[in-house]
């Protein structure tokens, strides 16, 4: 279906409430899979989690490297019958080597991004639209929901 064929029916702050609203409709035996979940303005939320130093750009380099160090290691040691321990080799190997590629990327950004985060999108309010042909069922269901999931529905507007 197309955005036009649907209607808002419900407003919610957040999406846990949103949720709790489609899942009231389910449970009332209402056709959810005519109903969808829209967030509305998005703004991009970046936590910092921490200052990165030598240290720790070193320490995640080695992590990052690890592993691929392992599979390549691991598949040679495949092929190799005679000599199984290369995985081990190749993970000691991958980290060394991601060890100190995360230390020139670090010495090359000059202090400019010493720290860690983590992105995330977050709308400012969730809605909960539904096909127009049964727009009206929803917003009735949801009426019934009431205070109880501390939204505005459509018909309250």
């Amino acid at each position: 279906m197309s955005q036009q064929d649907r209607r808002p029916i419900a407003s919610y702050p957040t999406y846990a409430e949103a949720e709790r609203a489609v899942d009231y409709l389910s449970d009332q035996e209402f056709p959810v899979e005519r109903v969808a979940i829209i967030g509305h303005d998005l703004q991009l939320v970046e936590q910092v989690v921490g200052r990165v130093g030598p240290g720790r750009a070193a320490l995640s380099g080695a992590a990052s490297g690890a592993l691929p160090g392992a599979l390549i290691g691991w598949l040679f040691g495949l092929l190799s019958w005679l000599d199984p321990v290369l995985a081990l080799y190749g993970l000691i190997f991958g980290a060394v080597i991601g060890a100190l590629l995360g230390l020139l990327l670090y010495s090359l950004q000059r202090g400019r991004r010493d720290f860690a985060s983590v992105s995330a999108m977050q709308p400012s309010r969730y809605e909960v639209v539904a096909d127009a042909e049964v727009a009206d069922q929803a917003a009735k269901l949801l009426n019934r929901l009431g205070s109880a999931a501390a939204g505005t529905t459509a018909t309250e507007k």
